[in-house]
């Protein structure tokens, strides 16, 4: 169901380097939230970072939405930066597999596939 992959690469050098793939890749990057400094603003004792990329490639979300449109609520995808026990990782939850459990229209595999595919090459870039 995860796609997680470790870097030797620092927290944000993976965050520069996450950023620069998903452009590159034809995506755009929405929003990002830094849930790690979100958390200690609220003063929540958190040493962990992570940063979350919503990534959208607009043809493929349109592609999506025109089959079902009830999958707006899945939209956009997720890719984490994060720290775990002193490591950076990259992680998103595959699409694919997203995807069928949302929905049986058979057109979305193909499209889900397509992005996964594309989100994986993303994250083994960045790392």
């Amino acid at each position: 169901m995860y796609y997680i992959t470790e870097t030797n690469k620092s927290f944000d050098q993976s965050a520069a380097d996450l950023e620069a793939a998903v452009k590159q890749h034809g995506f755009g990057v929405l929003h990002v939230h830094d849930l790690g400094s979100t958390l200690r603003s609220k003063d929540i004792a958190f040493d962990q970072h992570c940063k979350v990329f919503e990534v959208c490639n607009p043809v493929q979300a349109g592609k999506v939405l025109a089959t079902d449109m009830r999958l707006n609520m899945a939209l956009p995808c997720r890719i984490s930066v994060f720290t775990e026990n002193g490591t950076t990782k990259i992680g998103t939850i595959r699409p694919v597999q997203m995807l069928s459990m949302l929905s049986q229209e058979a057109a979305l595999a193909q499209i889900a596939s397509e992005v996964e595919a594309k989100i994986i090459q993303m994250i083994d870039e960045a790392k």
